[in-house]
């Protein structure tokens, strides 16, 4: 309830008549292990009471509302029941900050220590490490916990000083460098038994919306953490306008489309080779209409068609509709296995040129046009989409594609001799193969 900047997206649905379950929007959340399970996490925070005074918190200091404070041993207690009642797998903690840094981060210790030490609890806890706290607390947590996470809050210096004032990118900053220089030391000291120390690693959290950044500063911000802290996240919450002030942007919904966007474009950053600067230019926002990949290949047609048999995994990855996994096994699996004779005229490219650029300005999504151009006389179709269900990094495609019945053999369309990508399993053929 008190957790604004929430990583987590919620969902409140009560039960009908004949239905089963409710959904609230607070208590219990989910996050992905490394091996792909989805887990449930209990996800409260210790205490809504706070010293500090940030203008976009519902929190803060000055706000006055009922302040409430769950102790470590009732924390441990409620995880516990939890736990075995198969209700969650672990714990999501966080606090607001009272008397100090040091003495919230302590309280989080005991936490922990009752339920690692005590209760012999071996499941997930994720922990907040605080800006400000001494060094020796911050190891002795990170003893106990699987992930923590240091929250950058807002994406600038400015925006800090000017709705956040009681903190710095530096205080910030210290214990991110802190546990990344801790969980580099471990990993050196494995073979000596060493006790693990944050296992999952850390992440971060920025709020988006408050404060004036484009989404080229989030992102070469997001760059520089992934390539200096380390991190193995950053999250981004679309601004919640729960507060008035003074500083704060007027706004009638959260901007969750433009955070959908930045994940996405995190996504390109992180497992499909992209910069920031390529995604986003100076001062630029991502645009609605297209996810950042699509919008890409708009700005950068000459590099299409691609030719899917020659082509490196670099540049396969950067096309619209094919998924990191598709990339990876036309690489290492169809080039080996295509039968000679397979492909005719010029091979499979991922687009035909022409149609790329009559498709450009006809406004057709791009995720579709280049896969394919629709034989249909002066139309490009925008039916060959994915089988339901299927999802791929970054908002784009990745799987079979199911083709329209203009592409079907025997669907008594004229089929062009057009080389085209069409992913027939693992086999990529042209128009011609298949007449």
């Amino acid at each position: 309830k008190y957790d604004v900047s929430c990583s987590s997206s919620g969902s409140s649905r009560k039960n009908m008549a004949g239905g089963l379950g409710n959904a609230k929007y607070s208590g219990i959340c989910h996050t992905w292990t490394a091996d792909g399970r989805c887990i449930s996490l209990l996800k409260v925070l210790m205490t809504n009471a706070c010293i500090y005074d940030c203008e976009y918190c519902v929190n803060r200091k000055s706000h006055d509302i009922l302040r409430v404070f769950l102790s470590p041993e009732e924390i441990a207690t409620l995880t516990i029941e939890f736990y075995r009642r198969n209700y969650i797998e672990g714990l999501f903690l966080s606090s607001g900050i009272i008397r100090s840094p040091d003495y919230t981060t302590e309280l989080l210790i005991k936490t922990a220590r009752i339920l690692r030490e005590r209760e012999h609890f071996n499941g997930y806890i994720h922990m907040k490490g605080i800006p400000g706290t001494d060094s020796k607390l911050l190891n002795e947590l990170g003893r106990y916990v699987d992930r923590v996470s240091v929250n950058i809050e807002l994406p600038s210096e400015k925006a800090l000083r000017l709705l956040a004032p009681q903190k710095s990118r530096d205080a910030i900053m210290a214990p991110m460098k802190f546990f990344r220089d801790r969980i580099a030391e471990q990993k050196q000291e494995r073979s000596k038994r060493a006790p693990a120390f944050v296992p999952a690693g850390q992440t971060t959290q920025l709020i988006v919306g408050a404060s004036g950044e484009s989404d080229r500063d989030i992102l070469r911000l997001t760059e520089g953490l992934y390539r200096v802290a380390k991190l193995k996240r950053v999250y981004y919450s679309a601004y919640v306008p729960v507060m008035a002030g003074k500083n704060l942007p007027v706004i009638a919904r959260p901007p969750l489309l433009r955070e959908n966007r930045l994940y996405q474009a995190d996504w390109l950053m992180r497992f499909y080779g992209f910069d920031a600067g390529e995604i986003a230019g100076d001062g630029e926002n991502l645009p609605e209409e297209y996810d950042p990949k699509c919008a890409w290949a708009l700005k950068n047609m000459q590099l299409f068609p691609v030719e899917v048999n020659t082509a490196p995994l670099e540049m396969l990855l950067r096309v619209p509709g094919i998924g990191k996994k598709t990339a990876q096994r036309l690489v290492l699996e169809l080039r080996d296995k295509v039968e000679e004779g397979m492909l005719t005229g010029a091979g499979t490219a991922a687009m035909p040129t022409q149609a790329a650029g009559d498709a450009a300005g006809a406004g057709v999504p791009v995720c579709h046009l280049l896969r394919h151009a629709c034989p249909s006389a002066g139309a490009h179709c925008s039916s060959l989409s994915p089988e339901p269900g299927r999802r791929g990094g970054a908002g784009n495609h990745d799987g079979d594609l199911s083709p329209c019945s203009h592409h079907r053999p025997g669907a008594g369309a004229v089929l062009p001799d057009l080389p085209v990508l069409y992913l027939d399993g693992l086999y990529p053929v042209s128009y011609r193969h298949l007449r």
